[in-house]
């Protein structure tokens, strides 16, 4: 027997018309070199559409790739919905890349129009050139930097505000829900990018699980900075919920440094902030004074977060740091580290363990920590550590165009993610480690994450990397890559120390090394490969 109910597809037309319909006195701002720029979601859906027409006018295919490069604005969010509902897709790309690569994800994905932010011409222009397929170039003006007077040869550039002014408004008709909506390379650190694909109906159904209370639970009531980018893992799905749900965004700009973010966390009212834990780091300091009492929470993933770090948010705003995991190949969202009823009662200690956990899989999607080798699943003790694994309707099943796809995917269609955890009695997931940073010494895993960690609780300490380094008898050993806090000293021997009872003996690190600054990858990670090219050559201290 067959449902009797309608055959709707599942499109992000739906969440633009919502927007348009229902909610156009609400809106974005967005912060600019000039001062902030409000624009309800009213006006928004006329530029939207009028953008429509520009994609039109400009010859874009009818599934042709509309690229952009640019920060988290108004402007951006128009064209994260008119290029899908256009029936285009829309290409993010990643400021923060290595120009070669760049060069090879426009050609790739086979970008016919980038669009620019002005304040970040001077850093492409040079690119241009290299991007075969790319036919015009489209500059929006966010009110800084100056545009180079001759355009590459064979392509034309326009102005972003000259164009729509000249345009109609479009209509939308997506009938086809598993037509690609956008597209997002990986930012892996060895070779090429590889390039994800979303569909309409997994970006709806990815959407509506953000939307879920046990999720980021993203409402009309609330007022959304993300921090996070926008050609990053599609800014963790709260440009598409913000819009779907009427919520007020709240976009940086340009402008990241952590004064201003803290800024506008409290002058916006802001209820969501997401970002990374470096984001975090830096930002904490500056809301010493600021009234942050509209925020309900401070969702953080892209890599473990330290207790240390959520529990001096929870000591300064009320509020620990709510961590979410996922990548760029499940949307991303994909779990959630909420406190379960069941568990609320526990010491506040033991609360802020399971607030350092990734949390229980989100609605919609499955998780399974596996031996990588075997797929046997791991004991659920909190101490087995193997490979979170994920399947779900907002899952990527295989890379674009890529021969690499086979090595990424089980037999049994699972992603293999990289990350390696481990999980306990109530399913709360922890992550340990990448399959590549873990240190293998003696032939046991050490994770360097829980490692910098517990440095990063030492109260003269900044940030704190760990990699392994080669050694004679045990294989590999760990390497603490520690920076000190403004105004602070400490000896490798103090570190050392801080850590006796914390974690075992065998994982102390057999040497620390003191650095102005951790190197981070294009998303705000830090980049173990970098530190592991700059310590190649370290000589442990010999006992």
């Amino acid at each position: 027997m067959q449902g009797l109910m309608q055959d709707h597809p599942l499109t992000l037309v739906h969440f633009f018309d919502r927007a348009e319909r229902l909610f156009a006195d609400k809106g974005v701002v967005t912060a600019t070199a000039t001062g902030r720029e409000r624009r309800s979601y009213g006006e928004w859906a006329d530029r939207t559409r009028r953008l429509g027409g520009v994609l039109d006018t400009l010859g874009i295919s009818d599934d042709g790739r509309v690229a952009t490069f640019g920060w988290n604005s108004g402007n951006h969010l128009e064209l994260y919905f008119a290029a899908p509902c256009s029936g285009r897709v829309l290409h993010t790309l990643n400021i923060r890349l290595f120009p070669e690569q760049l060069t090879y994800i426009a050609n790739h994905a086979e970008d016919e129009v980038v669009f620019i932010d002005r304040s970040l011409a001077g850093a492409v222009w040079p690119l241009l050139p290299t991007f075969e397929t790319v036919r015009h170039i489209v500059v929006m003006d966010d009110g800084a930097g100056d545009v180079p007077d001759e355009a590459p040869d064979g392509k034309e550039v326009h102005d972003y505000e000259e164009l729509l002014a000249a345009a109609s408004p479009v209509g939308w008709d997506v009938r086809d829900e598993d037509q690609a909506a956008s597209m997002c390379y990986t930012s892996g650190t060895t070779g090429n990018p590889k390039g994800v694909v979303y569909s309409h109906r997994s970006s709806y159904l990815h959407t509506m699980g953000t939307m879920a209370a046990d999720a980021i639970g993203a409402s009309e009531t609330d007022t959304i900075l993300p921090v996070v980018p926008m050609f990053h893992a599609n800014a963790w799905g709260l440009a598409h919920s913000a819009v779907a749900t009427g919520a007020d965004l709240v976009m940086p700009g340009p402008n990241m440094n952590p004064k201003a973010l803290a800024e506008m966390i409290e002058t916006e009212k802001v209820t969501i902030a997401a970002g990374v834990p470096t984001i975090w780091m830096g930002v904490l300091p500056e809301l010493e004074g600021r009234d942050t009492s509209a925020l309900r929470a401070i969702p953080c993933g892209g890599s473990a977060v330290p207790k240390s770090l959520s529990e001096a948010y929870r000591e300064k705003t009320g509020l620990p740091i709510f961590q979410a995991w996922g990548m760029t190949e499940t949307s991303p969202v994909a779990s959630a580290g909420h406190v379960k009823s069941t568990l609320r009662d526990r010491p506040e200690e033991e609360l802020a363990d399971l607030r350092a956990t990734i949390g229980v899989p989100v609605c919609g999607v499955d998780l399974r920590i596996v031996d990588p080798d075997t797929l046997e699943p791991v004991a659920a003790d909190g101490q087995a550590q193997g490979e979170i694994q994920a399947q779900g309707a907002w899952i990527a099943r295989e890379y674009y165009h890529d021969d690499r796809s086979p090595e990424s995917f089980t037999e049994d269609g699972w992603l293999k993610t990289g990350d390696v955890a481990t999980i306990d009695e109530h399913g709360y997931m922890r992550i340990v480690d990448r399959t590549k940073d873990v240190v293998k010494s003696g032939g046991e895993w050490i994770s360097t994450v829980e490692l910098e960690n517990e440095i990063m609780g030492h109260p003269k300490v900044a940030e704190a990397a760990v990699i392994g380094v080669k050694h004679p008898k045990w294989g590999e050993r760990p390497l603490a890559c520690v920076v000190v806090a403004e105004g602070e000293e400490v000896t490798g021997d103090e570190i050392v120390e801080f850590l006796d009872g914390k974690v075992a003996k065998w994982w102390m690190p057999d040497d620390v090394v003191f650095v102005e600054e951790i190197p981070k990858t294009s998303v705000g990670k830090f980049s173990k490969k970098d530190l592991r090219t700059t310590f190649a050559d370290h000589e442990l201290p010999t006992a």
